[in-house]
């Protein structure tokens, strides 16, 4: 009977060491899993605030692009209406040149 008490003992040895060792391996398993859930934290935290950032730096851009628009807008105004007057500038000296030949001539 001690031989089968003794390997009872050993089984139970056994036992108690297979499950020392999966208790160890959950616990480093749940401590990893706190790590990765605080950079997790972490990451989520970053990515709403760069979320918040993206936004403010798109709407800045939608703003200033639309101004950008507006000068593109006034400025080819501002040309083709100079383009006018340098022609109506030109076709009044012509005018007067024309004129003042003739005016010439009469004399």
């Amino acid at each position: 009977m001690s031989q089968q008490g003794a390997a009872l003992q050993s089984y139970n040895n056994e036992l108690v060491k297979c499950i020392e060792d999966l208790c160890a391996k959950r616990d480093e398993l749940h401590r990893q899993t706190i790590v990765e859930e605080e950079e997790k934290s972490r990451i989520q935290n970053d990515i709403r605030i760069l979320t918040e950032r993206l936004a403010k730096v798109n709407e800045s851009l939608a703003k200033k692009m639309a101004q950008r628009n507006e000068f593109d807008k006034t400025i080819a105004e501002t040309e083709a209406a100079y383009m006018k007057i340098l022609e109506s500038s030109q076709t009044l000296l012509n005018v007067l040149k024309k004129e003042s030949t003739t005016l010439k001539q009469h004399q």
